[in-house]
């Protein structure tokens, strides 16, 4: 991706604003911005937002943003979520070239620094329990107390870290805290934890530690290892940035990273925590961390989105101070005009009924021109198999209309998308009174939709051959959740009840044969349906799976009118 001319400065976010001037006053030469994340789940739509503003201001002031695992909880943490976060990266457009990091391997710096700390008496070890520490801790009107060793001399807390350090105590029963102020009106400047015993097995530094330190000991010290310059990161750290400045200061280190906090993304209709994503992965309420229905980057990545979809919605919400709930309608908007320009178009038919041409000759077939992408001249036309026996929706038939129906009733002529002007003459029904043919006759003289005589009709609907038609499988996928506002549940509601039953239907369908073959990941319109995409993980040569994308309207909107 290549870098745009900046916006003028009255459309810049405050960001842009503050690096403007941080160039413009010789704070920095060039600009140094990160992402990230913890590999203990997938990334989410969230997450997206972040990635194209690191990387995007990295691309904006020709500096550099590095791609940085913060692994320093080895009980969470896996090598399949980073190998699935570089994927989304990528996938959105994004390359962090040689700079990719890890807080695992600045393990041995980290400690170095948290010694140093004890040496200026600005880190005690603590033996309090989890329990007692948060009893200790205070209240926003009361001060906390001090820990029975937070006195202990210089000597002391080194011997205790060493121990610490070797494992000769268990899990829980030490930690090291910073010394800096037990009465601090903001509650993470009360001596927080920056090291933790953990006795396990981490993905990159294998056995080697049995002590991690804490993400806001852990965070400011890679940004200033790596020399970034502006450390970018959600409201919710707004409370942390004291700490993260105050160790910077304390250890006196030679790059001062500049924390800057934004508005997270919040979605309707959908969770972001990974918390309760891991939960519907583990319950099995969803078919993986990539399901379709999923807000995370692998999910909308099969259901057919696309990178540039999910960054033009990222730069169109923008970015705030203001914490605000986005709708997913945008999201959809920005994946539907994108999918026109790119997408070419099939005929599918979902809730199929027979329609006979009475007229048309037995056993011959026409092939028809259709256009691919009336939006892309150069994606070509194909030939579409049209015979006497045809499928059409259902819906596409009534016989006895509603007020302004202009598809086929009896006596009603209609156009044959890319075929002829048809007129119904009635159907058939089985005894439960069920309409299980339709039958029409066609005007010969009105091949590829137009009539010699001018004549205009208000319905044009699509169709398949039934003799060529094939038999897929279609995955009608909607919103996860059906309560809009997923960060404030109803009183007394449990979030997993507000799971949208519906959100998804599989159904078989039927095609044109053009899409039997194509592969795995391709984007495709089912004319006046919607978007879809060939599943990746399901679809089998000759055997299609299709997962709606997104419908052609937004169908929730007109819910919420009606």
């Amino acid at each position: 991706m290549s870098s745009e001319t900046p916006a003028p400065a009255a459309h810049r976010h405050f960001i842009q604003q503050i690096i403007d001037a941080d160039l413009a006053a010789g704070k920095h030469a060039s600009i140094a911005t990160r992402f990230p994340p913890e590999p203990n789940g997938y990334l989410h739509v969230g997450h997206a937002k972040s990635i194209c503003l690191n990387f995007g201001l990295a691309l904006e002031f020709k500096g550099r943003c590095h791609l940085r695992m913060d692994d320093t909880n080895p009980t969470k943490e896996e090598v399949e979520y980073v190998d699935s976060i570089k994927e989304d990266v990528r996938w959105l457009g994004f390359e962090w070239n040689e700079h990719y990091y890890q807080a695992s391997n600045y393990f041995e710096r980290m400690h170095a620094d948290a010694i140093k700390l004890i040496k200026l008496g600005k880190a005690y070890v603590c033996f309090l329990s989890q329990d007692q520490i948060r009893e200790f801790h205070g209240d926003e009107k009361h001060p906390g107390k001090p820990s029975p060793t937070r006195d202990a001399s210089v000597d002391e807390n080194l011997a205790a870290f060493e121990k610490m350090t070797r494992g000769e105590f268990d899990e829980g029963k030490a930690v090291l805290r910073a010394k800096i102020d037990m009465a601090s009106p903001n509650m993470h400047m009360r001596d927080p934890v920056i090291y933790r015993i953990r006795k396990a097995h981490h993905h990159n530094t294998g056995d080697k530690w049995c002590v991690y330190p804490m993400y806001d000991y852990a965070h400011p010290l890679e940004d200033a290892y790596e020399g970034i310059t502006h450390s970018i990161c959600t409201l919710e750290f707004e409370v942390h940035r004291p700490f993260y400045d105050w160790l910077l200061r304390t250890l006196d280190t030679p790059a001062k990273p500049q924390q800057i906090e934004f508005a997270r993304l919040n979605l309707t209709y959908t969770v972001m925590s990974k918390r309760r994503l891991l939960e519907l992965v583990q319950e099995k309420r969803v078919s993986g961390w990539d399901d379709p229905r999923m807000p995370t980057i692998s999910g909308m990545r099969r259901r057919g989105y696309t990178p540039a979809a999910v960054r033009k919605f990222c730069e169109t919400i923008g970015i705030t101070k203001n914490n605000s709930l986005s709708d997913v309608a945008l999201l959809e908007h920005a994946v539907r005009d994108d999918l026109n320009k790119t997408s070419s178009r099939f005929m599918a038919v979902l809730d199929p009924v027979r329609l006979v041409i009475e007229n048309y000759p037995e056993g011959q077939v026409d092939e028809l021109d259709a256009v691919n992408n009336p939006e892309d001249p150069s994606a070509g036309t194909r030939k579409v198999p049209f015979s006497k026996t045809l499928l059409i929706e259902r819906a596409d038939f009534m016989e006895i209309p509603e007020k302004k129906y202009f598809r086929l009733t009896p006596g009603q002529e209609v156009r044959l998308r890319w075929g002829y002007f048809v007129t119904c003459t009635g159907c058939k029904k089985d005894a439960a009174g069920n309409v299980i043919e339709v039958t029409c006759t066609y005007d010969p003289a009105t091949r590829g939709g137009d009539a010699p005589d001018g004549r205009k009709v208000k319905g044009t609907i699509h169709w398949v051959s039934e003799k060529h038609a094939g038999d897929v499988e279609v995955r009608l996928y909607d919103r996860l959740f059906a309560h809009e506002d997923m960060k404030h549940i109803p009183e007394g509601s449990d979030w997993r009840t507000l799971l949208n039953p519906a959100s998804l239907q599989a159904i078989r369908g039927k095609v044109e044969p053009a899409l039997i073959a194509v592969a795995p990941g391709t984007r495709v319109q089912f004319e006046r349906i919607g978007y879809f995409c060939t599943d990746t993980k399901d679809s089998q040569s000759g055997q299609p799976v299709f997962n709606r994308t997104v419908t052609l309207k937004d169908s929730w909107a007109k819910a919420a009118k009606a």
